[in-house]
């Protein structure tokens, strides 16, 4: 079993190197960023590098790879949305760089295992806005599914590991990642209805202003109007009693 449990670092890494392929392919190819979120894109890269850090830290030399490949790839996905949406969202770049110097911090003044708590709570950061930005979007056309699938095979490898290793930081890696990546499978999976809310106030006002530039036949201008209008050359002139055509009197 030993021999089994050692290779899931490796299928891991095996798993996490393609991972964002999908996801800049598509893209790339299709130019739709709905549903995705640049928060996760540049957090992710950031927190890779961090988790290289760690990994180097604690021996885990095959953890390396995978760390790099998404810390290069997620980064360059962060720098594809943000020329496809016009630039930097201030805010999650300010938060972005908030948390690269709490990570900076952490490992410097407490090493290994302060760099390792920190990362605790790295990823539940790093996939909350990929979750709610594929949520309150209306669509997901952007989300690539190969890359969330890819995700959830490295984590799901990584919890497991976590578990042999007695470690509590893979752990939760493990089960906050498996847990964001069905979600975001299920997002996808079952698209949302197109909001028709709007469309029917819209089409209730611009009905309201037809029948209003159109009156009916039995709708009759107020008796004033009709004196006065009486009085023109120009305009017909109506007797007291008489109805138009198509109008019912009682």
């Amino acid at each position: 079993m030993h021999a089994v449990f050692s290779l899931l670092p490796l299928l891991a890494a095996i798993l996490a190197v393609p991972q964002f392929l999908p996801q800049l392919a598509r893209l790339a190819r299709t130019g739709q960023t709905a549903g995705v979120s640049w928060s996760w894109a540049a957090l992710t890269s950031i927190n890779n590098a961090a988790w290289a850090g760690y990994f180097a830290l604690s021996g885990f030399w095959t953890a390396l790879v995978p760390a790099i490949s998404a810390t290069v790839l997620a980064g360059t996905l962060a720098v594809m949305l943000a020329r496809r949406r016009a630039g930097l969202p201030r805010r999650p770049a300010a938060l972005a760089l908030a948390w690269t110097a709490l990570l900076l911090t952490a490992a410097s003044l407490f090493g290994r295992a302060g760099l390792g708590t920190a990362l605790t709570a790295a990823f539940l950061l790093q996939v909350t806005p990929s979750v709610w930005t594929a949520y309150r979007a209306d669509h997901t056309a952007g989300i690539a599914a190969g890359t969330w699938l890819l995700i959830f095979g490295e984590l799901l490898c990584w919890g497991v590991f976590g578990i042999y290793q007695a470690d509590p930081r893979l752990i939760v890696l493990g089960a906050t990642g498996v847990a964001a990546s069905l979600l975001i499978l299920a997002r996808v999976a079952r698209p949302r209805a197109p909001r028709t809310g709007s469309r029917t106030h819209a089409g209730a006002v611009t009905a309201s202003a037809t029948s209003s530039q159109n009156p009916g036949p039995c709708e009759l201008p107020p008796l004033g109007e009709t004196i006065g209008a009486a009085r023109s050359p120009a305009a017909p002139f109506v007797h007291a009693g008489q109805h138009r055509p198509g109008c019912h009197t009682r």
